[in-house]
């Protein structure tokens, strides 16, 4: 019982994250089905919670930080790592790949509605991994310094580094630890799905219309929220930069999609 009042708690001490993690298992089932989607996100929280567990302890990948346990009985955690913030990786994972896809595969295009065409030659290329990898680093580019600063916002300060960062008080070897985790997390996957290929093909039963921009559209609500965040606490040049790296991602994808065949 006790374990579910944590959960519960972590919900509504975290809602945003909840939402987030809604809208991305409701888009991984759509694009790959139940079990893969659930395979991708114990896979991804696993793969995170063993960094973080290490970083904590030996500063390896992320470098060395501290997690502030004044929500301890209010959340769950496991060990000295909230459960949350392990759970996070998985989505912001899958969304970063989900627009490595959209840059790299075939399109479909008919007025609005944007599909992705075969997939299979390349879905765990090493481009699209790399590529994902990367862009999820630059999520964090944005999201690791507004939280960092939670104790301005309704986050709380729920961690610290042992050295000053370099960017924003962030360290530069955190950003290589999430390209390190997402490159991880997403080659154990590719390796789990060719397997899951041969024993449960995926066979998807519903296409919805755009169905290619909803995990895009979940990446950029991402940077969204966390730009409006810098700026809402008086971080501007942060929030300036930030907004370029997004304007920079945004056109990307969208000279992409002009590019798509109709």
């Amino acid at each position: 019982m006790e374990i579910i009042s944590l959960l519960w708690g972590t919900v509504l001490l975290r809602p945003y994250v909840f939402i987030f993690l809604a809208f991305y298992l409701a888009i991984a089932i759509l694009n790959m089905g139940v079990v893969r989607s659930l395979c991708f996100t114990g896979l991804a929280y696993l793969v995170a919670f063993l960094c973080e567990y290490s970083s904590t302890r030996n500063g390896f990948p992320f470098g060395f930080y501290t997690y502030i346990d004044t929500t301890r009985d209010q959340e769950l955690w496991i060990s000295n790592v909230p459960f949350m913030d392990s759970l996070s990786f998985s989505f912001l994972i899958y969304v970063s790949y989900t627009l490595s896809l959209l840059l790299w595969a075939p399109l479909l295009k008919k007025g609005l509605d944007i599909r992705l065409g075969d997939i299979q030659p390349l879905k765990h290329s090493v481009r699209v991994i790399v590529s994902a990898s990367i862009l999820c680093m630059l999520l964090d580019v944005i999201i690791d310094p507004a939280a960092f600063l939670g104790d301005r916002w309704f986050l709380g300060k729920i961690y610290f580094y042992r050295e000053e960062g370099e960017y924003f008080h962030i360290p530069l070897t955190n950003f290589a630890g999430w390209l390190f985790v997402a490159g991880v997390a997403l080659s154990i996957f590719a390796l789990l799905d060719r397997w899951l290929d041969t024993k449960i093909p995926f066979q998807p039963r519903y296409q919805l219309p755009a169905q290619a921009l909803l995990g895009p559209g979940i990446y950029f609500g991402v940077l969204i929220f966390n730009l409006a965040v810098t700026f809402y606490i008086g971080e501007v040049l942060l929030g300036i930069l930030g907004t370029l790296i997004s304007l920079g991602i945004y056109c990307l994808a969208l000279f992409r999609v002009k590019q798509a065949h109709h």
